[in-house]
């Protein structure tokens, strides 16, 4: 099929697979996971391999259909919150345990990507953080922070070094994170779901959930076409909102971002980039981007409150890459899209339970894949053990994001964020 810039390239790529029934009938399960992406196919497979066989995960559209099917597909350490206000926050003991579920979860994708023969494009060859400003010293700072805190290790490259990787002149020096891998987001989302069914969890795709409620020592919950009554519930939808319970729904932020991709590049790409590694740079409004397999080059960045036509995307992020890529002028993009991502106040992921059999797993915007397996692992260790790990994440609990007022405050922060990049790259000239 030719390219269709209403679609994205993730979906027109996509692992054909034949599509999981609805729910229908009544029936009975141990444990129930709402959402088909990331967090919730983590938890199935984290209970699978864990011997829990009775799982039943839904899906009200298809699977990957939300945020973990057209994200970036950048696979690295760490959290949307920044690695010196978690020192801050939680002390040095506690940050470093934190952080580290999440480098252990990156290991744990490559593992699962070889174990389940998953066909996602994976290029294990890192991420380059790149400098917008000529100040080196955001960078020196993180350097040396990751190094006598966390025990991460990234190596400088000085600007020569960076220019001949990322042929631009825009950036000045920067840090490379060899422990760091790109995908193809929906082809790891589906193979997760094949891992998965493959061990017995039951999928149902088309199967939102329109009513949940306690009833006595169990959860009822109901689909158009059928009904569950389980003693486990996991709430994973993330920016695509459940809708069942308001203390979840009200706790994230739905956030846009944008994602473009262009034609295939061929010998163009050599004039932008002579690396495999993904890319994004040091501004808070940072670009991202990471050539594909058939020489097309994908480009993100931006939040929104809102999302945009793929038209109105395709302009946004064009204007941005001939900002770095001046020579890339003229270059066709053939796939333009949003997504919602979900973003709690506090920044980082909201992963708990009530002692009465529900869970939850959310807010994973900005990092989304390395802490969603990590969430997924600790919570089918919490369901499958009895295992208190989740607990490390207490503090970041479920307070409200204010909605609508919420937008507002978020947008204006990411404009005074903006500006402040803005001028700071007007003032070094």
């Amino acid at each position: 099929m030719p390219p269709s810039l209403s679609t994205s390239y993730y979906r027109a790529t996509a692992t054909p697979y034949q599509p999981y029934a609805p729910l229908q009938g009544r029936t009975h399960a141990r444990v129930v996971i709402i959402g088909g992406g990331y967090a919730g196919l983590n938890t199935a497979l984290g209970l699978a391999e864990r011997g829990v066989r009775d799982v039943v995960l839904l899906e009200r559209e298809q699977i990957g259909f939300g945020a973990s099917g057209r994200n970036g597909g950048f696979v690295f350490g760490g959290y949307s919150l920044g690695e010196q206000s978690l020192l801050t926050q939680l002390g040095d003991a506690r940050a470093r345990e934190l952080f580290k579920l999440t480098t252990e979860a990156v290991q744990r994708i490559r593992q699962r990507i070889a174990d389940y023969s998953i066909a996602c494009d994976a290029v294990d060859q890192g991420v380059i953080w790149a400098n917008w400003f000529r100040d080196p010293a955001v960078l020196r700072q993180r350097q040396q922070l990751l190094a006598e805190h966390y025990g991460v290790h990234w190596q400088w490259l000085p600007q020569d070094e960076l220019r001949e990787r990322v042929r631009s002149e825009r950036y000045h020096d920067g840090l490379y994170e060899r422990d760091a891998l790109h995908l193809h987001p929906l082809n790891y989302a589906i193979g997760l779901a094949a891992a998965a069914a493959g061990q017995g969890v039951h999928i149902h795709e088309g199967s939102g959930v329109r009513g949940l409620a306690r009833e006595g020592r169990q959860w009822r919950l109901r689909t158009a076409q059928g009904e569950l009554l389980v003693d486990q519930v996991v709430l994973a939808c993330g920016g695509y909102l459940a809708g069942l319970l308001r203390s979840i729904d009200r706790a994230i932020l739905p956030i846009a971002t944008y994602v473009m991709v262009t034609e295939p590049l061929r010998e163009r790409m050599d004039e932008c980039l002579h690396t495999r590694a993904a890319v994004y740079d040091s501004r808070f409004a940072f670009d991202y981007y990471r050539p594909l397999p058939d020489t097309r080059l994908l480009w993100g960045g931006r939040i929104s409150i809102r999302n945009r036509s793929p038209q109105a995307v395709q302009r946004l992020l064009t204007k941005d890459l001939l900002r770095v890529f001046p020579q890339l002028q003229g270059v066709k993009v053939d796939y333009a899209w949003s997504g919602l991502m979900s973003y709690a106040r506090h920044q980082m992921p909201q992963v708990g339970g009530n002692g009465n059999g529900l869970w939850w797993a959310q807010a994973f915007g900005g990092h989304g894949l390395a802490p969603t397996c990590a969430a997924g692992e600790l919570l089918a260790a919490a369901i499958a053990d009895g295992d208190d790990g989740w607990k490390q994440f207490a503090d970041y609990g479920l307070s409200s994001t204010h909605r609508p007022l919420g937008y507002l405050g978020a947008q204006a922060s990411y404009w005074w964020q903006q500006g402040r990049d803005w001028l700071k790259t007007r003032l070094e000239g």
